[in-house]
């Protein structure tokens, strides 16, 4: 696919959240004058670097308290922070504020005042796209902004938290697009050797280095015509770094131990879970690179911060098991999961509902059928002299010895997994929390067959 080849499609329906632009002041305490002039739809209030809002008081939570704008307003909501949030001297956990109200976060007074310059959000009217699923704001402002952009060439950066749906936009994107019927090749910068990079990524030619017995066709060639997703960006090395960035800027690649250049037309779609504008304030990431591939920067929200979501989620994945006719899920059990924290996001919620479907005896799924462990079980990780490694090889490199042992791991790990899923790799994959396509490229690394 060329580089100028765009197509476009008929606009989906969208409705717009209308406000203003709206200022953050802090006028009394340890961060007083700290200041933030903002249109965005959701702004974070913390210690924490990804806090749009970042205060320094040590009475304050890592992330506190957030303000999201939705079809009731500006509404502000507690983030379970240690020492709670107070509107006008009122602790709340959720308030919708007018302009003029003050807000208290640690030793904090935070004024909150909108502006006269009006802004308008787009929200999808629909509730997917895709596989990937809300009927919140912040997924509808996602979709709307994914349905304008996909039949483009737009370079994207997807950034969330593991189990949010990265990779789901990555599919979807690319089966909206002018290249849909190219491949998707995934590329996850996190299951191979950080020695292997470049040459899985730009290829390689016979004999440039031990092992490379023939000509190799990397990542950005196998894509051509397509697209290529960049899943755990993050994990790239700071080295490999530019060679991304000049492969991106001249649209060719060469081959390790090559000096011909090979023109390359995919698509790119790159993922992290790491926030990337702080990797480039902390020197851990190249700010050209990431200048480079967040022309369109999408931040998936995790699961905890769209609990009205999870309805949707559960009856959809009741469908998906083929037991939502023959199986209903309580109103108590809907809060109970709303209430839970989710560090897995929307990948553990799946796999809860399908455990609990299957040990379901009734036609009824209740509480204790989805409460996984962490809503309630006391035992403490196992001692550190309890954890079995296996068998340390002393008299090895520690390098070698290091590498020796994870092999061990990813093969008992990956073994487990397919027997337990009786040879699926996709469930197998689902299961890992990667996506299916790294999940090949692992047991074709460990010589793992699926069927036996």
């Amino acid at each position: 696919m060329s580089r100028e080849h765009t197509h476009t499609q008929v606009p989906a329906e969208l409705e717009h959240l209308r406000s203003r632009v709206y200022t953050l002041e802090v006028v009394e305490g340890p961060d007083a004058g700290l200041r933030l002039q903002t249109q965005a739809r959701v702004v974070r209030i913390g210690t924490g670097p990804e806090c749009e809002l970042e205060l320094n008081d040590p009475t304050t939570s890592r992330l506190h308290a957030r303000i999201e704008l939705d079809q009731s307003g500006h509404r502000l909501l507690d983030e379970s922070s240690k020492n709670g949030t107070f509107v006008n001297e009122l602790r709340v956990r959720d308030a919708v504020i007018m302009s003029g109200a003050r807000i208290q976060i640690g030793a904090n007074v935070i004024a909150f005042e909108l502006g006269d310059e009006e802004v308008s959000i787009a929200l999808s009217k629909s509730n997917r796209f895709g596989r990937l699923l809300g009927g919140s704001a912040s997924m509808r402002e996602i979709f709307a902004i994914l349905e304008r952009i996909s039949p483009t060439n737009t370079t994207i950066l997807v950034e969330g938290e593991s189990g949010t749906g990265k990779e789901l936009i990555a599919e979807a994107v690319h089966q909206s697009s002018a290249c849909a019927q190219g491949p998707l090749v995934v590329f996850d910068c996190s299951a191979v050797a950080p020695n292997l990079i470049e040459s899985e990524l730009f290829g390689h030619v016979k004999g440039a280095f031990t092992g490379a017995t023939e000509h190799r066709a990397g990542a950005f060639e196998q894509a051509e015509g397509g697209t290529l997703f960049v899943d755990e960006l993050g994990e790239l090395p700071y080295e490999l770094q530019a060679k991304l960035l000049r492969a991106l800027e001249s649209r060719e690649v060469r081959r390790v131990g090559s000096n011909t250049p090979i023109k390359i037309g995919a698509r790119i779609i790159a993922a992290t879970n790491r926030n990337l504008h702080k990797e480039v304030e902390l020197g851990h990431f190249r700010k050209d690179l990431y200048y480079r591939l967040a022309v369109i920067r999408v931040v998936l929200p995790p699961l905890r911060r769209r609990p009205q979501d999870i309805p949707l989620l559960v009856r959809h994945f009741l469908t998906e098991l083929e037991v939502s006719d023959s199986v209903q899920i309580g109103y108590d059990t809907i809060l109970k999961l709303q209430q839970h924290r989710w560090p897995g996001n929307v990948r553990e919620l799946r796999n809860f509902v399908e455990r609990a479907a299957l040990l379901a005896t009734g036609d009824r799924i209740e509480t204790k059928h989805l409460v996984p462990p962490s809503f309630g079980d006391t035992q403490s990780e196992p001692a550190e002299d309890e954890i079995s490694l296996g068998t340390f090889a002393e008299d090895l490199p520690f390098k070698d010895a290091k590498a020796r042992l994870i092999e061990r791991f990813e093969r008992a790990y990956w073994g487990g997994l397919l027997e337990r899923t009786e040879g699926n790799v996709s469930a197998a994959a689902r299961i890992a929390g990667i996506h299916r396509k790294s999940a090949e490229y692992l047991l074709k690394k460990l010589d793992l067959n699926a069927d036996a």
